[in-house]
């Protein structure tokens, strides 16, 4: 066959020859050299020519057989095949040479269609930039002791165990358990032992499983509004029905709640700080809904985002640790504090419902990775944890205070909410915040519309202003950019 003759074969190549082989016949068939249904020579025709080894033929042809390129055809032959592998690769309608795609009726579950339809938090319109203004959400990457973490990283796979290679306890490695329930006693005065700890991939892990274990198809939620979509995502993902309502000054309006939904299953929200308002759920609403929720059997999704930085005095006491009834389920997560990417989390669940936590965990992702966790552990226990938390809390202060600043002149009017990692500007009666936010974007700045995030509750507009993730420079940048950008309001 003349595609064989003068088969560049290089001998002294750290390339195997067989290899070589199956490279050139893998090219030659794709580049349409040797058309589909060709019938080649057998192997040992092929080594003779070539003056190669039969083995050496045999290799090559067992690659591309395993690879979809050829076929046996019983007492022929070995064949190019008609359909090659690339072929199963490209776009349907090419592939069926413009035949329609087959149309099902029932292609999506109402779960599926409902979360196509419902908004996620917004992406940023920019390159990937750790230090863009004012995105929201992110904390300070630049700022993470990412040398101390390597070696941590590396200490633990270097040691590793071959059991630490098995499949875990569903619950999550115990040390950590033990670390992160120390952690929030002291910090969040959260009442807990480490076997009601569960580690999960992220808050929003955490927010999945217990929307999934406590409720069924059509069950009524409370839920904050303007509030967190990642959290109505997992909620309408479980099926809920949900019921928005509004948020004030003093956070989620329990009195409006029991008068819309006397008898949900569940109320969400983010009682130490709002989001996205950064309000700060009173007193008396935390004992009044815990009231409720004692009385209608109903339990409270407490999501601890941020809560670790505040900048008045220590961090308010989570609502967990005030509920007498084991109604509250505490989600937290490392994202806000360490880095996103890290996707580590933790639910605490009353006793009484943690088999019903782990039945349901070890059908879906059994348990996180483990070297991450172990690595994990180790940053809380040897004291780095707790100093980084210290130094972002001191960053953030004052990253806060100079965006204050810097938008004294705005027209925005800013609540200088004193925790978390973002602020609120709200705008003169009668703007609408999703245009104001397009002349921020044309700008180069990013904020994000409080209408974004609300269901009913039609406010006043205002723009969301990360800033934990925004070093000073850029804090002055973003500032004079947004004030250009809202040149139209004056």
């Amino acid at each position: 066959m003349p595609f064989f003759k003068n088969t560049p074969f290089v001998s002294a190549s750290n390339i195997p020859i067989y290899h070589q082989l199956y490279d050139y016949l893998r090219a030659t068939i794709l580049a349409g050299q040797i058309k589909r249904g060709t019938r080649l020579p057998s192997t040992r025709a092929l080594a003779d020519e070539l003056g190669v080894s039969r083995n050496t033929v045999l290799s090559a042809y067992d690659q591309l057989f395993a690879e979809g390129y050829l076929e046996a055809v019983g007492g022929k032959g070995t064949f190019v095949t008609h359909t090659l592998p690339e072929a199963l690769l490209l776009p349907g309608k090419a592939r069926r040479g413009g035949q329609q795609p087959v149309k099902r009726s029932h292609a999506l579950s109402e779960r599926a269609r409902t979360l196509l339809a419902t908004p996620t938090m917004p992406s940023s319109p920019f390159a990937q930039r750790t230090n863009q203004a004012f995105e929201t959400g992110i904390p300070a990457l630049n700022q993470f002791p990412y040398e101390l973490w390597a070696k941590l990283l590396s200490r633990q796979a270097h040691g590793l165990h071959p059991n630490r290679l098995m499949y875990q306890h569903v619950a999550g490695y115990r040390p950590l358990r033990e670390a992160i329930a120390d952690h929030v006693i002291l910090a969040r005065q959260v009442r807990c032992t480490p076997e009601q700890v569960i580690i999960v991939s992220g808050s929003q892990g955490g927010l999945y499983l217990a929307a999934r274990v406590l409720l069924n198809p059509g069950d009524e939620v409370w839920i904050e509004d303007p509030g967190y979509l990642g959290a109505r995502r997992a909620l309408l993902a479980a099926g809920a029905r949900l019921v928005p309502i509004p948020v004030d000054g003093d956070g989620l309006n329990v009195d409006v709640g029991i008068r819309q939904s006397p008898q949900a299953r569940m109320a969400y929200l983010t009682p130490s700080h709002q989001f996205p308002l950064g309000v700060t759920l009173s007193l008396r609403r935390r004992l009044d809904l815990l009231a409720w929720a004692k009385r209608a059997g109903a339990y409270i999704l407490e999501d601890d985002y941020d809560s670790e930085f505040r900048f008045a005095g220590r961090p308010l006491a989570a609502l967990q640790g005030l509920d007498d009834s084991e109604s509250v389920i505490y989600v937290g997560t490392f994202s806000k504090v360490l880095f996103p990417a890290l996707r580590l989390g933790y639910v605490i669940v009353p006793p009484d419902l943690m088999d019903a936590f782990l039945a349901f965990r070890a059908s879906t992702d059994y348990h996180p990775p483990i070297l991450e966790q172990v690595a994990l552990t180790d940053f809380i226990t040897e004291g780095h944890f707790t100093r980084h938390i210290r130094r972002m809390r001191t960053l953030y202060a004052t990253r806060r205070w100079m965006l204050l600043d810097a938008l004294q002149d705005s027209p925005l009017e800013m609540d200088a909410s004193e925790a978390g990692m973002h602020l609120v500007g709200w705008l003169p009666a009668g703007v609408p915040d999703q245009v104001a936010a397009q002349h921020a974007t044309e700008h180069q700045v990013r904020v994000l519309p409080i209408s974004t995030f609300a269901m009913e509750n039609q406010m006043r507009g205002g723009l969301v202003l990360g800033y934990a993730a925004v070093d000073e420079p850029e804090i002055q940048r973003g500032a004079e950019q947004l004030l250009r950008a809202l040149d139209w309001l004056s």
